[in-house]
């Protein structure tokens, strides 16, 4: 497989992995994210680092905000590791301010497959 070809599929799955990703946040998917992420997965917010379990955890309670939306995203593929820089807007249930968070995921291809090892967002009250 050539690498152009290889680098057009590998954009295409992250893409989809990006958006599932951002739709399992709202929706708390659960069972989509245990399938995103590594074993070793970890996510840092604001004052708050969690690994795996913890944030599939995390992830379960109610979502406190509502219409998540996709904005300016930017993947890198770095031979086996890909960077998905990215913005989100979304709506907060308690006073329905609009806010936006910046996010950087990174995935590595492991045994073919593309997992998210790492997580970092910028969000206001997160």
């Amino acid at each position: 497989m050539s690498e152009t070809k290889q680098t057009a599929e590998d954009l295409a799955i992250l893409e989809r992995l990006n958006n599932d990703y951002v739709h399992s946040d709202q929706f708390n998917d659960v069972k989509r994210f245990s399938e995103l992420l590594a074993e070793d997965f970890i996510i840092q917010t604001p004052g708050v680092t969690r690994n795996r379990a913890e944030f599939l955890e995390f992830i379960a309670k109610p979502r406190p905000f509502k219409d998540l939306a996709v904005r300016d995203v930017k993947i890198r593929i770095l031979s086996d590791v890909a960077l998905v820089h990215g913005r989100v807007t979304y709506t907060m249930l308690a006073d329905g301010v609009d806010q936006e968070a910046l996010y950087t995921d990174t995935y590595q291809k492991r045994d073919g497959t593309w997992v998210c090892v790492s997580a970092c967002a910028i969000a206001p009250g997160t």
